[in-house]
This record gives structure tokens, sequence and C-alpha cells, in this order.
């Protein structure tokens, strides 16, 4: 793990839709990438008619995973071999904590400059969407929403004693390729039944695709962000 400087806010990149946003978009990539993935989706989003968004992509830090041979590289938490197998299995939780921590951060500089914690959404693919789930659910705060994309729920044993009065409500993107061969949707539906289990309405999605986002995904959370921003 390696969260250098743990008080300096991870390094981001951000796009505003228009000047004096009012809304917020915090959204995580996932294993191996960067801020860069996601942030040329922002024109293709169609959100003219929404109101202003700040929309804010982190970069993981920088760190051994071991399913990829201890290699080094961007990583929100440790990812062990069997780990993606389908299975209920339990995720690095040390890892998965320090990131939270981290976003944590994130959401109070948004509040900090002006973004009602109401209008903000914690957004993520593959592992960053684990990360926005462990997040965005313990956030003590009322959040706009979670968008978890191609991804699956860590930590869920301790969900229950852990989440947050102010989110049981909360709105909830979640959406799965039925081809994906990194995190099969067994994962994401086994996923999917905890949430419900637990008490919360899940938005799901499946599209005909492998681990990656399509069009018609790309238009679903358009609809999505402007019903939950507006």
């Amino acid at each position: 793990m390696n969260f250098k400087s743990m008080n300096k806010l991870l390094e981001t990149i951000e796009i505003e839709t228009a000047p004096n946003p009012t809304a917020a978009v915090i959204w995580l990539h996932g294993l191996g990438a960067d801020g860069n993935d996601f942030a040329p989706m922002v024109p293709e989003l169609g959100l003219g008619n929404a109101p202003a968004i700040r929309f804010i992509f982190p970069h993981a830090p920088m760190m051994p995973v071991t399913i990829n041979n201890g290699y080094v590289m961007r990583a929100w938490y440790d990812v062990s071999y069997g780990d993606l197998e389908g299975k209920s299995r339990q995720a690095d939780e040390k890892g998965v904590r320090a990131s939270q921590a981290e976003i944590e951060k994130l959401i109070a500089r948004e509040t900090a400059r002006g973004i009602a914690s109401d209008k903000i959404v914690i957004a993520g693919f593959s592992q960053g969407g684990a990360i926005a789930l462990h997040t965005g659910l313990r956030h003590t705060d009322k959040l706009a929403g979670i968008m978890a994309l191609s991804t699956y729920l860590p930590v869920a044993q301790t969900l229950p004693a852990e989440a947050a009065a102010a989110n049981r409500r909360i709105p909830l993107f979640y959406a799965h390729g039925t081809h994906d061969q990194v995190i099969p949707i067994a994962m994401a539906e086994a996923s999917r039944k905890v949430l419900n289990e637990t008490g919360y309405i899940v938005e799901w999605h499946s599209y005909p695709m492998q681990h990656s986002v399509c069009i018609e995904e790309i238009r679903d959370i358009s609809a999505w962000l402007q019903s939950v921003l507006r």
C-alpha cells in the first residue's frame, strides 16, 4: 500500500460542464488505469440540460498487485488469486478502507467548495466501482447517488453494521456486462442480492458486453445522472 502523504488529496482530473457547478461526480477508474480513463466520456453523456456538474477523476495510488505477479500499478486495493472467481471472498479490507478514506477527503473538498453532499454522486468502474459502493453506502451525510459499473460489493459482511442511515434510500445505479470475463456477472448478481437483502433499492442494468462500457449504458448513465442531480 502506497498512500503517501496521507494528509494530501489524491491527484485528480477535473471537468466542469458549465461554470459555477452545483453538483459533482467523483468517478473512480479500474485496476491499472488512471483518471484519464473515463474523462473523455463526459461530452458523450449529453448533459447540456442538467445543472452544471464538476466531474472529478482521481488517480489511484501505485502499489504492487498480487494477481499481476506483484507488478506495481495504479490500484485502489490489492487483488489476490481467486478473488474474482465469482465466489464470496474476503477482499483486501485494509486496502479498501484506505481508499475509502481517500475518497472521503475528496467528498469533503467538494462540500468545502460549496457543493451540497446530496448533490454528489460517487461512481466507479470495476475496482473503482467497488470503492464507490463501499464508500457511498457508509458515508454519513446524504449523497445524490452511487453508480457501480462492472463491479462487486467488497467487504460485504460488515455492511449491515456500517451502513449509514442517511444513505439507506440512496439511488443506486448498478450495471454489468453479461459476457464479463474479468468480474463474472454472477459476482455482480450476488452483490445485488446482498444489497437488496440489506434494504437497498438497486436500479439494475445488464448489457451484452464484456468488461467494458457500451453505448446503451452511456445513455442510461446520462438519464440516471440527470434524474438524481436535477
